[in-house]
């Protein structure tokens, strides 16, 4: 689920061609307050070329002594880049279980649809951000973040390229 710079999904990359116009992707991760989880991205950023699967994987660490159940929100800044922002595997798809004091590496999959190279309102886009914020499945505040999410959301965002 996001809000604000949605990425699409997609089943796999359609691409059979990789562009020379390159994107720095910036990863963030967050939790919400009430939140008993370490979350964080394995690495800050890599880059990849438009065209090109990129690859990243998160950790997050249940530090109670309960299982928890965990939804992620994501958002791509800047927004105007979040419709060429593709995953095909992502663990915010669904939800997840961790229990108490585990640890696990969640992956994500993703491209920059080369159309992007056709957007003039994107020329000045050299870097990426995606960002998580994980919550309690169970909270009010998944509940505020998902009534934000599908009013500023018309249709799914999964759709063919």
């Amino acid at each position: 689920m996001g809000w604000g710079g949605t990425t699409q999904v997609v089943d796999k990359n359609p691409n059979t061609k990789i562009y020379d116009r390159t994107f720095d992707i910036k990863f963030s991760a967050n939790t919400a307050q009430n939140m008993p989880w370490v979350f964080k991205p394995d690495l800050r950023g890599v880059e990849v070329r438009a065209g090109q699967d990129g690859f990243i994987a998160f950790t997050a660490e249940n530090k109670s002594d309960k299982p928890v159940i965990g939804t992620a929100v994501y958002n791509v800044t800047p927004l105007k880049a979040g419709k060429y922002f593709y995953k095909t595997q992502c663990f915010c798809f669904d939800k997840q279980v961790l229990a108490p004091k585990q640890k696990i590496h969640m992956p994500v999959v993703f491209f920059i649809d080369p159309k992007i190279m056709e957007d003039e309102e994107l020329d000045d886009v050299e870097t990426i951000t995606l960002s998580y914020t994980f919550f309690r499945n169970d909270s009010p505040e998944l509940e505020k973040a998902m009534e934000k999410f599908y009013s500023q959301t018309p249709s799914p965002n999964k759709r063919e390229i």
